[in-house]
């Protein structure tokens, strides 16, 4: 796609936001800088609003309607778009981590795609019922590539311990898995810390979430059952952030986290 042209509005309720802004500001003949000092932001904001890089807020949409006299037009697609799945979430994940200069991350059940070995991936798109789960498996992989780039991110991992105690594929398949886990550990630029069963109640047990920080500034990412959503608002990635520090509060160090991986890997006999 053309950076200067919006996604297809048939993908989704935000892609048919961003198409209906370059709509209603070329139908009166606007500029990208005329809508930017109406929404008090850069050019280039309204160019990543219009290509679907950023989303429109309640704030920008209600100043949008009130100048072009739409009708609540825009506040109430924005309401819609916030309801529901976005069905090009992974999509739009997968360009940030690609991008991403540093990773925080949680995960409470499984190891993280971007540290799973080939043969723990393998069992979760079998488990998965997975149609094709070579292809499946490739793409997952790939997206690996990032941690032998020549500028890796930097990796801020917590990572429950009821992720790592779970027999995913089989002892074998375990042992391998912690022991890859370990060795990307010891990476400069990967800071692994485990939370502990014994840390009990923490806001980590309400779901994985990322906040990837790119050139242009953070984003999130909060999962759910079949999909996930992507967090623009700083607000809300704020938030997150604050989140992930109040987990990091209950973690174990990383030395002691290296320990306990390895008490785990002998229990995988």
């Amino acid at each position: 796609m053309n950076i200067n042209e919006s996604p297809d509005p048939r993908s989704s309720m935000w892609a048919w936001i961003a198409y209906s802004l370059r709509f209603h500001r070329m139908q009166r003949g606007l500029t990208g800088d005329s809508v930017g000092k109406l929404l008090n932001c850069a050019r280039s904001s309204i160019s990543r609003l219009e290509n679907g890089e950023a989303k429109l807020d309640e704030k920008q949409a209600a100043i949008l309607d009130g100048a072009w006299h739409t009708g609540s037009h825009f506040s109430i697609m924005v309401w819609y778009a916030r309801q529901g799945h976005d069905p090009t979430w992974f999509k739009n994940f997968t360009e940030f981590e690609a991008r991403a200069e540093r990773v925080h991350s949680y995960d409470g059940q499984l190891i993280p795609a971007l540290f799973q070995t080939p043969g723990y991936a393998r069992a979760l798109l079998e488990a998965g019922r997975n149609q094709d789960v070579e292809e499946d498996l490739k793409k997952r992989l790939a997206r690996q590539k990032v941690l032998d780039s020549n500028n890796p991110p930097e990796l801020w991992v917590l990572l429950s311990e009821s992720a790592i105690d779970i027999p995913v594929g089989g002892a074998d398949v375990m042992r391998e898995q912690l022991a890859y886990l370990l060795e990307l550990s010891r990476r400069p630029n990967v800071f692994l810390r485990i939370v502990p069963k014994s840390a009990g109640a923490h806001e980590g047990l309400d779901g994985p979430f990322k906040i990837i920080t790119v050139k242009q500034g953070e984003v999130g990412f909060v999962e759910a059952p079949n999909g996930g959503r992507l967090v623009l608002e700083a607000a809300e990635v704020r938030g997150l952030k604050l989140r992930f520090d109040r987990i990091g509060a209950v973690a174990l160090p990383v030395e002691s986290s290296r320990r306990l991986i390895e008490q785990l890997m002998e229990s995988f006999t």
